[in-house]
């Protein structure tokens, strides 16, 4: 990594530059927020996807939480283009995080001073090779997501990911490749780091925003299938009806679209991706491809 460059408080540096204090305070507290974004290779040069989206979340995602960035969203904007063509990517994951200094420790964390930095490196795919064609096995987590008044669910807050990562590993180390969190009332939410859809007799289902991340890629297959007049319902089911759904799939900037094939040894439709999950799915991947004119308003060119 010491060819690559990081943005770090306005400046571009070395990778191995781009150090914090151990007093940090979101080191020890978590409390900063961040966003995943994609750089894909087009048919016509190389895109960002859904920038402003993206930008938006993160700001709103500081906003809940208190924290005032300093940079506006136009300079941020313009900061992850410029890393990227530091860089000289093609296609890469983008991680722009906030975060809070050294100067305070303690839980009041008033005036503490606020910092940013963005990441961007070559990420395949998230879930494996195989996941996007096969689908992956997932199992209902001992772990449940956030209630809404226990900490802020529509934030992307880096200490809110502790719950998904222990989620995460007790999936991994029980054989499976991802986990799915039920909410307080016991009804599915989502995987440690995706949204989820079923299908159930051509309709889509998606658990409302109650207590979920306002996913970007969840979105964009809302509206897709809404542009193919494709019934989409957003409201609450159980685990149970996660078992007999035809197909069932995860999304987010990370996993893309990738279908489930079993949930806790339960095989889902017929074990393989559906026509509905490859359908959105061969779409999307149009889509971040330029492949799609009535969606290049998403695709931000560098």
């Amino acid at each position: 990594m010491d060819k690559k460059k990081i943005w770090l408080d306005g400046k571009v540096v070395g990778w191995d530059e781009a150090n914090v204090h151990i007093m940090t305070h979101t080191l020890h507290y978590g409390l900063g927020v961040f966003e995943g974004i994609r750089y894909y290779k087009t048919n016509n040069g190389s895109a960002i996807f859904r920038l402003k989206e993206h930008i938006d979340r993160l700001f709103n995602s500081a906003h809940i939480v208190g924290i005032k960035i300093p940079y506006s969203k136009e300079e941020f904007a313009e900061a992850i283009k410029n890393i990227i063509k530091v860089n000289e990517l093609e296609a890469c994951y983008i991680r722009p995080i906030v975060f809070l200094g050294s100067d305070k420790l303690g839980l009041n964390c008033k005036g503490a001073s606020v910092h940013a930095a963005i990441v961007v490196w070559q990420w395949g795919t998230y879930l494996g090779d195989e996941a996007l064609t096969r689908g992956i096995r997932a199992k209902i987590s001992s772990f449940t997501r956030h209630h809404v008044n226990i900490n802020m669910t529509k934030a992307k807050v880096c200490g809110n990911y502790v719950n998904s990562i222990l989620a995460k590993l007790e999936a991994v180390q029980d054989g499976y490749d991802e986990a799915i969190l039920l909410d307080v009332t016991g009804n599915v939410a989502e995987g440690s780091g995706e949204n989820i859809f079923i299908v159930r007799s051509d309709i889509i289902k998606t658990p409302p925003l109650t207590s979920v991340l306002e996913g970007i890629t969840r979105d964009s297959i809302i509206k897709i299938a809404n542009d193919y007049n494709i019934k989409v319902k957003e409201e609450t089911f159980s685990r149970d009806e996660l078992y007999i759904a035809d197909e069932a799939f995860v999304c987010g900037t990370a996993a893309e679209i990738t279908p489930i094939r079993e949930v806790d040894n339960r095989v889902i439709g017929k074990g393989v991706i559906g026509p509905m999950t490859k359908r959105l799915q061969e779409t999307f991947f149009n889509i971040v491809k330029g492949k799609a004119d009535r969606y290049k308003n998403w695709l931000s060119y560098i």
